[in-house]
């Protein structure tokens, strides 16, 4: 009998890639979605594994809000592994994203415990945000231990789910924290793809910034082993290429691979800050979030996002196949083939 896993966030960009991971690896997968989520991605990829002779791949709707429906839903699926993938990158008030990034973690938590199944391990898809930037200067990289000192809404809201986490007695925990992940089907470093492929290389301010990235593939198959992990005390990873890039770095790669002659830009710190400001007001009146606000500018000028992999490499054995010029031309040939460039 195949084992069953529960992967919610299943329609999204890293989502879709641990499903169709878990697919691989001759599980049976149960995708949690909302009733508005774009299945078009996931369906094919139902059809597809179907005739390969994987799966099977089914769709449950959850509710995150109440803690005795997640236990039935849990007993329901006699889970064995739990990835918790889902979240919001982007909210208007810290209350939002602490409700759906972190309570919302700590229900599903408390529920898997609840619930009667076999489970052997809860893996969170946590953050580097959760940890915040250093120092430029700081020779050391971020580490598993170093003091976490998040500088946005979204990172405190990460941090604030590990806590609770942690205070879920008996929980078989991995969290998994990636830098910044690009791939197929990513859409908002694509801004950066679709900005180079105009011939725009633009840049905040012209303070230097060391910065960390991981290709999906990458990602998910360290989650995977994570997952597979034959211990019961909580685990802590964080996850990069194992390489440290300068700022001019992605727009450097993307220039060795498409050919373009790109027009190199700064603009000035407080010319960004004025506009997004105004963009925080403008969009105040309506539902939607801003690209560019005043909580994002705190990342995106973040001067050193360098961590260690060392925790990874020893415990799981995790060796990242994909350096960045090779993860961007293949996301690239992605792009270009489904029309997004």
């Amino acid at each position: 009998m195949k084992e069953r896993v529960f992967i919610t966030g299943a329609s999204g960009f890293i989502g879709f890639h641990l499903v169709e991971a878990a697919l691989e690896a001759g599980m049976e997968v149960q995708a949690a979605v909302r009733p508005t989520s774009d299945l078009t991605l996931l369906k094919k990829l139902q059809s597809d594994s179907g005739k390969k002779g994987l799966g099977p791949l089914s769709f449950v709707n959850t509710n995150f809000e109440s803690r005795d429906a997640l236990t039935e839903l849990l007993e329901d699926g006699n889970y064995t592994f739990i990835i918790h993938a889902a979240g919001i990158t982007k909210a208007k008030k810290s209350a939002v994203y602490n409700k759906v990034n972190a309570e919302y973690t700590l229900h599903l938590a408390q529920a898997s415990m609840s619930a009667n199944i076999p489970l052997k391990r809860f893996v969170f898809l946590s953050s580097l945000a959760a940890i915040g930037p250093l120092a430029y200067a700081e020779q050391q990289p971020i580490t598993e231990t170093t003091l976490p000192i998040p500088v946005t809404d979204y990172g405190r809201s990460k941090l604030l789910a590990e806590q609770y986490l942690e205070t879920v007695s008996g929980l078989p925990l991995t969290i998994i924290r990636p830098t910044a992940v690009y791939g197929p089907g990513e859409k908002d470093l694509f801004i950066l793809f679709k900005t180079l492929s105009k011939g725009l290389d633009a840049y905040i301010g012209n303070g230097p910034q060391r910065l960390s990235f991981v290709y999906v593939k990458d990602l998910v198959a360290v989650t995977m082993a994570a997952m597979l992990e034959n211990q019961r005390e909580t685990a802590i990873y964080n996850i990069s290429d194992g390489q440290a890039y300068d700022r001019y770095a992605f727009a450097d790669r993307f220039r060795e691979i498409s050919g373009k002659q790109i027009f190199r830009a700064h603009l000035p710190l407080s010319l960004v800050k004025m506009m997004a400001t105004a963009l925080d007001f403008i969009y105040g009146f309506t539902s939607a979030t801003p690209v560019l606000n005043k909580e994002k500018l705190k990342e995106l000028t973040a001067s050193n996002w360098i961590c260690s992999i060392d925790a990874a490499r020893n415990s799981l054995h995790y060796k990242p196949q994909y350096d960045l010029r090779q993860g961007m031309q293949e996301t690239l040939i992605w792009y270009k083939e489904n029309k997004w460039l």
